[in-house]
């Protein structure tokens, strides 16, 4: 399948002295059009900008790690393979070095909640109101958590196979990769039992399957460009031979129905039955809600809280 780039001129990076009120992301149709639907592409005007150079991006990495340890993940390895799990990574280096090395560290650097800093909120919040506005969705409305996620990828470096929780806009900044793209309707390539799994019990519950790659949509990202991933949508990203610098603008909508029914569903398949996929029915989907919300979702509730306070609560994807 042939891959899907955009084909403009280059933009250029706004100045720090730059109004906020300016704009970063231009305009285009598709966003109401399939938002949250299919990937695709759009352009914005964030390639070089000074908060994300290298330097910049590792005094944030530092104060995270001081301040909400939690938020900061990173490892390193060659050769990652697409289908590898989180927990399969290598011995990482110390943050300082990974940095100073990322040339050749086999890095994958993500920091969380960025927009805790002021001069990231700014950023954050500048493209939060146009994606609002170029979708015609309330965001304030429809989501639970916001964050705003910059990865820092070392050369040639694989970012495994995997699904998200978040609606995601992922801005590419500076160097170029290639995000391959799987459609969640093809059940071959997202079994309804992996999509239980994943909002039950395990984040990393997406499996790879190599004899379906070419089912996948590869698209091309440069500096200036970007993607918007749906929910559940499975992806994987090949790193050109340069260091790649992304922000992900995303959130988790409040409407958890969706993720209720797929974890009564887990559940009752546990228990040896056979349930209806989520929308067919209205009356078992209410009903599966329901049951959710008085049982799991308090639970959930009480781990993360004393995960929390344990400073266990980590996010890595």
């Amino acid at each position: 399948m042939s891959t899907q780039t955009i084909d403009h001129s280059p933009i250029q990076a706004a100045p720090p002295s730059v109004a906020t009120s300016a704009s970063h992301i231009v305009p285009s149709p598709t966003f109401k059009q399939e938002f949250n639907k299919h990937p695709f592409l759009f352009q914005h005007n964030l390639a070089n900008h000074p908060l994300f150079t290298l330097d910049r991006l590792l005094t944030l990495a530092l104060e995270t790690r001081e301040k909400r340890p939690q938020e900061l993940y990173y490892d390193a390895g060659h050769n990652v393979p697409i289908g590898a799990r989180w927990s399969e990574m290598g011995d990482r280096p110390p943050l300082e070095e990974a940095f100073e090395r990322i040339q050749d560290t086999g890095s994958w650097i993500t920091i969380h909640q960025a927009q805790r800093d002021p001069a990231y909120a700014q950023v954050f919040y500048d493209c939060m109101r146009e994606f609002e506005a170029q979708t015609g969705k309330d965001f304030k409305k429809m989501m639970r958590v916001e964050d705003a996620l910059i990865f820092i990828t070392s050369p040639n470096r694989t970012t495994t196979y995997h699904i998200d929780r978040e609606c995601n806009f992922l801005l590419q900044i500076a160097g170029a990769k290639t995000i391959y793209m799987f459609d969640q309707r093809d059940k071959d390539v997202v079994p309804e039992t992996e999509l239980e799994k994943f909002w039950a019990v395990d984040k990393n519950a997406g499996t790879y399957k190599p004899q379906l790659q070419e089912r996948a949509t590869p698209y091309r990202l440069v500096p200036g460009n970007g993607i918007h991933i749906p929910i559940n949508d499975p992806h994987w990203l090949q790193n050109d031979n340069n260091v790649s610098i992304s922000l992900s603008v995303n959130f988790t909508l409040k409407d958890s129905e969706r993720a209720n029914i797929y974890r009564a569903n887990y559940f009752l398949r546990k228990a040896g039955m056979k349930p209806a996929p989520p929308f067919t029915s209205p009356l078992k989907d209410g009903l599966k809600n329901a049951m959710m919300m008085s049982s799991y979702v308090p639970a959930r509730s009480a781990i993360r809280t004393i995960r929390k306070l344990r400073g266990q609560e980590t996010r890595t994807s």
